[in-house]
C-alpha cells in the first residue's frame, strides 16, 4: 500500500512578540527544496549532456587566477547546527566568578576543567581535544559572529553561508567561488565533485546563481550507499501505486544525470579506515570523508553536520554528548589521515549560526545568542593557540548577548587567502566585493601572487521570463562572435539559437522563436560559446 505523501504546509505567519512561537515555527518550516533533498531526490552536481561536445575552453583571467591557485589542500567544514554554546565549550577561567554567576546550574565546576592556558579551559570529558591541543593541532578563534545578530536559525544560517547580513543573497561563498572557476559547469564539469555536503539540507553555502556545486546527501547512509554501489537510489523497493511510479521516474532521472556516483564509488572502495571511529553522528560522516580523501577523490571542500546544539533545556548532558563526538571523531579522523600521510593537507573548521546567551534560562539551558568560538584542527596549524580577543562577559548587546570581536567573514577570507592561496582581490569578489582582515591562523600561502583581479569584467547572461516567453539575455561588453545552442535535459542538441557577431549592449534571444520548433514544458540547457570560452545555464520552458 502507498501512504499519503504531501508537501509540507507553508510556514505560518510570525508574531515578533511571541519568541517561542517563532522558534517552534522555524523548526517546523520546510521549503520545497528541503523536502526534495530530504527524500534524496536531488543532490548537488552537474547534468552530464551525453551527446554534447565537451571541449576544453579558453579560461577567463579570473578562472586562471582560481585554477592556478589550486593546491592539494582540503577544507572540512563541521557545521555545529543549532547554535553552539561557546562559553561551555571554551570556558573563560580568567573571569570564572562572572561565568559562574551567569550560569549557577549549568556551569562547569573548576575541578572538572582542563586548562589550555591560564585564561581558558575545556571540560574534562574533552580529553581527546586536549591531546590535539597538546600536539599543536588546534586553534580557537574568539568571539566569532556579526552585528547586529539575527537570532533566527534559518536567517542566521543564510548569513553565514552567503556572507551578506543586511540583505538576502541567494548564493553562498563557496558557490560563488565555484561559479567563477567553472562557468561552463552544467556541460563541462570537473572530474571530481567540487564539494561534498552531508546533512544541512537547504543550506546555500555551495549555491551559485545557477546550481548547487556540492554532491549533497541528507545523511551519511545515502553517501555510503553511493560509495559502495556507485548508484544514488534504489529503484526496486518502491510502492506499487501512482506515488511509486512518480518516485521511480524522479529517482531514475537523478541516477541517470548524476555524474559523480562512480568516482565517489572508486575513491571509497580503494581505501579503508584505519582508526577506531565510534558509531556516533559525526564519526559516521567523517569516517566516510576520510576514505574519500585517502582514495584520491580530488574534492577540495567537505561539509558535515553535527547537531542539534539548540540547547534550550537540559543542556549539560546533550551538549556533552555532542562535544565528545566532536573531539573523539576529530582525533580519530587525523589518525586515519595520518596513516596515509595526508594529515597535513586537511584543515577542519567548525561553524555555527550563533552562540548562546551568556546567562542560563529557567530550563537548565541557554537561548539564542551571538558570539561563539570557531575551532580549527589539523597539524597544518603549526601549533595550538588562541586568535583574537574574547568578548567581555558583562558587556552585552540590546538582546543581552555577547558582542562579537571577530567577523566570521575574516575567518573565511583568511582560509581562502592562506589555505587555498587565492589572490586577495579574488577573495574580495567571493566576499561580495568586501574586504576583511586576514587572521594569523598559523599557516601562510607561499605561492600567493600579486595580480589584481578586482577590475575583471564578468560576462553576464541569464534566462528572463516575461509575457509567457523565455528569453536569454546576454550583456556584451565587447564585440565578439557568439554561438548559442540549446540542449534538452538528456543532452540532445536541439538547435542553434544565435550564431553571429554581437556588439556591446544587452541582447535578448526569444528561445521559442529562435529554435523554430515545438518545445514541450520542462527544463533545458543553453550553452554560449564566445572567444574560446563556454558558459552554460538552465532555463524552463513553460
Amino acid at each position: 500500500m502507498c501512504n499519503n505523501h504531501q508537501l509540507p504546509k507553508k510556514e505560518a505567519s510570525r508574531s515578533e512578540k511571541d519568541e517561542k512561537n517563532i522558534h517552534d515555527q522555524e523548526h517546523a518550516t520546510w521549503n520545497r527544496r528541503s523536502f526534495i533533498q530530504a527524500l534524496g531526490l536531488v543532490g548537488g552536481g552537474s547534468i552530464m549532456l551525453g551527446s554534447a561536445a565537451v571541449t576544453a575552453s579558453k579560461p577567463s583571467p579570473l578562472s586562471v587566477a582560481l585554477s592556478e591557485s589550486e593546491t592539494d589542500n582540503i577544507l572540512v567544514i563541521i557545521r555545529l547546527k543549532g547554535g553552539n554554546d561557546g562559553l561551555n565549550t571554551i570556558v573563560p577561567i580568567y573571569d570564572y566568578a562572572t561565568y559562574a554567576n551567569l550560569r549557577p546550574n549549568i556551569r562547569h565546576q573548576q575541578s572538572d576543567l582542563i586548562n589550555l592556558d591560564s585564561d581558558f579551559a575545556i571540560p574534562n570529558y574533552l580529553d581527546s581535544m586536549e591531546q590535539m591541543w597538546g600536539d599543536g593541532q588546534m586553534k580557537v578563534i574568539h568571539g566569532v559572529g556579526y552585528s547586529p545578530q539575527n537570532l533566527s536559525h534559518f536567517r542566521s544560517s543564510e548569513i553565514w553561508a552567503s556572507t551578506a547580513d543586511s540583505y538576502f543573497e541567494p548564493t553562498g561563498w563557496w558557490g560563488r567561488y565555484h561559479e567563477y572557476l567553472y562557468p561552463d559547469y552544467l556541460i563541462n564539469p570537473p572530474d571530481a565533485p567540487p564539494a561534498i555536503q552531508i546533512g544541512s539540507i537547504g543550506n546555500l553555502i555551495f549555491d551559485g546563481q545557477e546550481t548547487n556545486y556540492a554532491f549533497s546527501v541528507a545523511n551519511p547512509e545515502q553517501l555510503e550507499n553511493v560509495a559502495e554501489n556507485g548508484q544514488f537510489h534504489d529503484l526496486l523497493n518502491l510502492p506499487d501505486c501512482v506515488y511509486g511510479d512518480k518516485l521511480f521516474f524522479m529517482r531514475s532521472t537523478t541516477n541517470t544525470t548524476f555524474t559523480y556516483a562512480s568516482v565517489i564509488h572508486d575513491a571509497y572502495t580503494s581505501s579503508s579506515n584505519e582508526a577506531p571511529y565510534s558509531n556516533e553522528q559525526l564519526a559516521n560522516q567523517l569516517s566516510i570523508v576520510a576514505r574519500m580523501i585517502k582514495g584520491g577523490l580530488g574534492t577540495k571542500v567537505y561539509m558535515v553536520t553535527l547537531g542539534s546544539f539548540d540547547t534550550h533545556a537540559n543542556q549539560p548532558n546533550a551538549h556533552q554528548n555532542l562535544l565528545e563526538d566532536l573531539a573523539d571523531t576529530l582525533k580519530n579522523f587525523y589518525i586515519d589521515l595520518g596513516a596515509a600521510g595526508m594529515e597535513n593537507n586537511v584543515l577542519s573548521m567548525t561553524i555555527s549560526e550563533f552562540g548562546r546567551r551568556p546567562y542560563e534560562n529557567g530550563s537548565n539551558g541557554t537561548d539564542h545568542g551571538a558570539a561563539s568560538p570557531v575551532l580549527l584542527f589539523g597539524p597544518s596549524l603549526n601549533g595550538s593557540g588562541f586568535v583574537g580577543t574574547h568578548p567581555e562577559l558583562d558587556v552585552w548587546d540590546d538582546n543581552d548577548n555577547l558582542i562579537p570581536s571577530t567577523d566570521f567573514r575574516s575567518v573565511y577570507s583568511s582560509v581562502l587567502t592562506n589555505w587555498f592561496c587565492l589572490d586577495p582581490s579574488v577573495v574580495d569578489l567571493i566576499m561580495l566585493n568586501e574586504s576583511y582582515n586576514t587572521l594569523d591562523l598559523g599557516f601562510e600561502c607561499e605561492t600567493l601572487g600579486n595580480s589584481d583581479f578586482g577590475n575583471v569584467t564578468h560576462f553576464i547572461h541569464a534566462p528572463v521570463y516575461k509575457n509567457n516567453r523565455v528569453y536569454i539575455e546576454i550583456n556584451m561588453t565587447n564585440t565578439s562572435h557568439v554561438d548559442v545552442k540549446l540542449y534538452d535535459i538528456m543532452g540532445k542538441e536541439l538547435g542553434t539559437l544565435k550564431n553571429e557577431v554581437l556588439f556591446p549592449g544587452v541582447h535578448a534571444i526569444d528561445v521559442k522563436a529562435a529554435i523554430n520548433s515545438r518545445l514541450s514544458y520542462g527544463q533545458y540547457i543553453y550553452r554560449i560559446s564566445m572567444g574560446g570560452q563556454f558558459y552554460s545555464k538552465s532555463l524552463i520552458i513553460k
